[in-house]
């Protein structure tokens, strides 16, 4: 199974084959070399088969048709699952940070992904019946969580709740709450992000603020600044996060943008001394029942993780 990604060469006089290796970080230089000799990457419109040491042209269009793996089949695996909330319809699931919530499906051939210890799996052997409620990679899961953010998540037991739900994710009417720590003190203290978002230029597998990227708008209010950051001489701000889009690291984009990025953010600002993994937590969700309609709401108390990272900073 194959799949084709089109290309337009940045500059002039690079090498195809380096040219290609940059712009899929899933393929190394002697995997595209292959690839080439293979006939797998054109380069022109009508396109013809390209050479590695061919040189680009400003505008030049190639297309690399890339290896996918098929993923072998999701398997359950036994794993503690904080059940917030389940009924006949759905059920309401507080992930824990360093846990993935479903697998990469789709990997370029060579490209390792997370296919054990998701939260996926564990759904499925807590409900083997999920196996049959939306994708096979994602039994019955709505929205999704970054592996090292924790907090609430919805998950549909049937087809008919998968489609409600997801029906009001995409019309925007769930409620999302977060909490992050970030560095520095914001100003002014509440205040809306609204950047659009799209993959990073420079670094493919980040997202960023870019021009024609998707919109995107965070709502926040700090709740609390603290003297002192996790550097013992920055301050850093409790903030309340609310996101009114749903952009891929939305949140951590659009703090790191502005020039607050959440406290331990590995990929987005640095790392903390006070905390492995980055300072957030979907604390709140808010939408209505998928079958009749009614209100819900839930809450989720921070980990003791957070909990004991502002204990040492106040």
């Amino acid at each position: 199974m194959d799949r084709t990604v089109i290309l337009e060469a940045d500059g002039s006089g690079e090498r195809l084959d380096v040219f290609v290796a940059r712009r899929c970080p899933g393929l190394s230089r002697s995997n595209v070399q292959r690839l080439i000799r293979e006939g797998g990457v054109s380069v022109g419109d009508p396109p013809l088969s390209g050479r590695a040491g061919q040189r680009l042209e400003r505008g030049d269009r190639v297309a690399v048709r890339m290896p996918v793996e098929e993923p072998p089949a999701l398997r359950p695996e036994p794993a503690p699952l904080t059940i917030v909330y389940e009924d006949d319809d759905l059920l309401v699931v507080d992930k824990p940070a360093g846990m993935t919530v479903h697998p990469a499906a789709g990997l370029p051939a060579g490209q390792a992904g997370v296919r054990r210890g998701t939260l996926a799996a564990a759904l499925l052997a807590y409900r083997p019946e999920l196996s049959g409620v939306g994708g096979p990679e994602r039994p019955g899961i709505v929205h999704r969580l970054d592996r090292d953010t924790s907090g609430l998540l919805v998950v549909a037991k049937n087809e008919a709740a998968r489609a409600a739900l997801a029906r009001q994710w995409k019309e925007r009417q769930v409620e999302k709450g977060y909490v992050a720590l970030v560095q520095g003190c914001l100003e002014p203290p509440e205040g809306v992000i609204d950047a659009p978002i799209g993959r990073d230029t420079r670094h493919r597998q980040r997202m960023a603020v870019v021009e024609g990227g998707r919109a995107a708008s965070t709502t926040y209010r700090v709740r609390q600044v603290l003297a002192s950051g996790p550097e013992g001489t920055d301050r850093c701000s409790l903030v309340d996060i609310r996101p009114l889009t749903g952009r891929t690291h939305q949140i951590r984009v659009h703090l790191a943008a502005i020039g607050h990025p959440v406290v331990g953010d590995r990929v987005y600002g640095r790392a903390s001394p006070v905390l492995k993994r980055q300072f957030l937590h979907a604390y709140r969700l808010a939408f209505r029942h998928p079958v009749d309609g009614r209100p819900l709401e839930f809450e989720s108390p921070l980990p003791e993780d957070l909990r004991e990272a502002l204990a040492r900073l106040e």
